[in-house]
This record gives C-alpha cells, sequence and structure tokens, in this order.
C-alpha cells in the first residue's frame, strides 16, 4: 500500500513539475532550433551557429558552431574584461558587440561579422 502511495506521489510531483517549467527560453527568446545567427567572414565562408542555452538576460550561453564540412563544434561563452569569447575544442571567436575574430587555428584570426535574421 504505501509503495503505491509513495508512486502515485512521484508521478504526481513529475507531471505537475513539467507543467510548471514551460517553454525552452531558447525557444522563448526567438531562437529555434533552426539556424538563427551566423559568422560572415572575410575568406568568404558563412559559419553557422545554433543557440543551445539562453541566459535570463538574452545572452547566448552554449551554441553550436557548424564548421563548412559539416562538423559542429559545441562552444561555450567565456566572459571577458572587455568583450567576449566563444571557445570550444579547437576553435575560438573573440569579439565585442558584431565584430568577432574566428580563430580554426591558433595564429591564424579570420575578421567576422555576427549576422542574425534581421540583418539579412
Amino acid at each position: 500500500m504505501n509503495t503505491a502511495i509513495r508512486l502515485s506521489v512521484l508521478t504526481m510531483s513529475i507531471l505537475c513539475g513539467c507543467a510548471v517549467v514551460g517553454p525552452n527560453p531558447a525557444t522563448a527568446r526567438g531562437l529555434p532550433a533552426s539556424p538563427s545567427l551566423w559568422l560572415s567572414c572575410e575568406n568568404g565562408s558563412e559559419y553557422t551557429i545554433r543557440p543551445l542555452a539562453v541566459s535570463i538576460e538574452g545572452d547566448l550561453v552554449t551554441a553550436q558552431l557548424v564548421r563548412r564540412r559539416g562538423g559542429a563544434v559545441h562552444v561555450r561563452l567565456m566572459p571577458m574584461g572587455f568583450g567576449y569569447r566563444y571557445a570550444g575544442l579547437g576553435v575560438w571567436f573573440d569579439g565585442q558587440r558584431e565584430s568577432v575574430y574566428l580563430y580554426l587555428s591558433k595564429y591564424h584570426p579570420i575578421a567576422c561579422t555576427v549576422r542574425g535574421p534581421e540583418q539579412s
């Protein structure tokens, strides 16, 4: 009897918890699973940024940077004193506002501009 009561309480708490959580914050802020940002670079390439997590303030916290060959690299925000850095395995980009430098290798920065749907 006690097991049945515990199981029903657990089930109800899970169902109520799912109802309280609501929609995904990335989707609520207009950042759907489809690509909504990209880096338009001087080398003629565009690198898509797929948002994974967005802070309450609307800042991109983690994302996937899609490289030319179709492979995506997970990048994470690293706040800096002046500007920002998103770093992942073997790739990172530093910037301020929409101007960034993309590093696909250690000593070869590529100047890029962050674009979004409203800047197409």
